[in-house]
């Protein structure tokens, strides 16, 4: 098939992939815009937060903090043990809808915007390859170019700055998980003493080497289940970066067009040379589109050289360019929101539950004992308390009911109960007359009494046994 353009896509295939389905290499050009600065200034506030943020420390910890082996999780100061499934699940479920809602009214604003997939090709691992091999003709050129030293050289020091860039920031997000002060002890030591962080760095180097160096746009296009999402949560509401059909056809070169009847489009296909994933915009809105904007600045520049109006393609919704009004909110992302809204509740409702105290009464093997003649029955229990966060309580047990509370003693092996621990267990005795069982038993509930506040932090129903007659 012949083309009038280099950069002419094939209509039945992936621009990154020939006709016999091997890979096409992206060679995207460089391209300023105010797009571009303003995702320039985002993606460099995100990558520096996330090199930065382990290393502020709050209350001794780090600002945020996943310790799998301790079973802990720290943000900004507070510490949560063993969280339970039900908030981890929560958490996930909000994000996910809350991203489908951010999807239905600004389309793939993750994609474009805060993906490390983009922020880190984009802003580190492409300039590097434009500093070492050139721009993108110059690197087209390299790639077809048989081997020699220039570019043996080239190619070397190009993946040599890559595995150093991505030794560092697998490096920063172990230091999520172990601590940034502790993983600088670990690396100062050798590797056989820490073989599990070890081989964990080394893999996931691995892996940002191999994708942010060498699969890139693959990703995206392959891997990526959020761009087949898309479709489900988007709607013609949604924005998205869109060419501007009306206005830009029929293109400049098309056959049988008189150039008074062509639209603004000068077909310079500038549009399709700075798409990172290799596609042409002007066939409307497509699965391999992340909206990184870089076709709108291309456009922008064109326009302005030819003295018309920008916005040939922009940030729009399909209803705005049919001249339609957009709605903001609509049914769809209203339910979206509206889920995630409930979810967050249900997780703040859970949270606030998990850092009051958690009493399991778990009774010993011998039920009960008589003692004193017949005249006392003990009943021995091991006593779990547990809480989420790091506040220490100092507390005393009481029996809810005052007439039960003077016929029934509570023995605890240190007065009074101090628990600092995020779970704590000890032996409880309950000391009682066998007058107070009815057919052998009784319930009792058991007041946990903070002796700073002395208030009723919780409590507790736990059920006495003892003889039936």
């Amino acid at each position: 098939m012949k083309t009038k353009n280099i950069f002419e896509l094939d209509p039945e295939r992936l621009a990154t992939t020939d006709e016999h389905g091997n890979r096409v290499y992206l060679y995207p050009e460089d391209v300023k815009g105010i797009w571009q600065q303003r995702r320039k200034i985002f993606y460099w506030f995100l990558i520096l937060l996330y090199l930065i943020l382990p290393w502020f420390y709050i209350n001794g910890k780090p600002a945020l903090m996943i310790d799998i082996v301790k079973h802990e999780f720290t943000l900004l100061g507070y510490t949560l043990y063993g969280v339970q499934p039900i908030l981890f699940f929560l958490l996930v479920a909000s994000g996910l809808f809350f991203i489908a809602f951010m999807t239905s009214l600004f389309g793939r604003i993750w994609c474009g915007w805060a993906c490390p997939q983009t922020v880190f090709i984009q802003s580190i691992f492409m300039k590097v390859e434009a500093l070492i091999e050139g721009k993108a003709r110059q690197r087209r050129e390299l790639d077809k170019a048989p081997w020699s030293f220039n570019k043996i050289f080239r190619r070397s020091l190009k993946w040599f700055v890559f595995t150093i860039i991505s030794l560092h920031i697998a490096h920063t997000l172990v230091g999520y998980f172990v601590g940034p002060r502790e993983l600088l002890k670990i690396t100062m030591s050798s590797p056989t003493e820490n073989w599990g962080v070890f081989v964990a760095t080394m893999i996931m180097t691995t892996i940002f080497l191999l994708d942010f160096g060498w699969f890139r746009e693959q990703f995206c296009i392959i891997a990526c289940p959020y761009g087949r999402m898309q479709s489900v949560v988007m709607d013609e509401n949604s924005l998205v970066i869109a060419y501007d059909v009306k206005r830009g056809e029929p293109r400049r070169g098309s056959e049988g067009v008189q150039r008074s009847d062509e639209g603004d489009c000068i077909n310079c296909y500038n549009c399709v040379k700075v798409c990172p994933t290799g596609i042409d915009i002007r066939r409307g809105t497509q699965l391999e589109c992340i909206a990184c904007t870089q076709c709108i600045d291309a456009c922008d520049d064109i326009m302005t050289k030819l003295k018309k109006p920008t916005g040939l393609i922009s940030y729009k919704s399909e209803n705005e360019l049919k001249g339609k009004p957009r709605k903001v909110i609509t049914a769809r992302s209203g339910v979206y929101v509206a889920i995630s809204i409930a979810l967050v509740s249900l997780f703040i409702f859970f949270f606030n539950a998990s850092t009051k105290l958690s009493l399991v009464f778990l009774r010993s093997q011998n039920p009960y004992q008589v003692i004193e003649a017949g005249q006392t029955v003990v009943n021995h229990f091991t006593l779990k308390i547990s809480h989420q966060g790091a506040e220490k309580f100092k507390v005393s047990f009481k029996v809810q009911d005052p007439e039960l509370d003077k016929q029934i003693e509570i023995v605890t092996p240190v007065k009074p109960t101090v628990v600092d621990m995020p779970e704590k267990k000890f032996v409880i005795f309950f000391k009682f007359d066998p007058k107070i069982l009815v057919h052998g038993t009784r319930k009792a509930v058991i007041d946990v009494i903070d002796l700073e506040t002395k208030q009723i932090i919780t409590s507790k129903e736990v059920v006495l046994v003892g003889p039936t007659n």
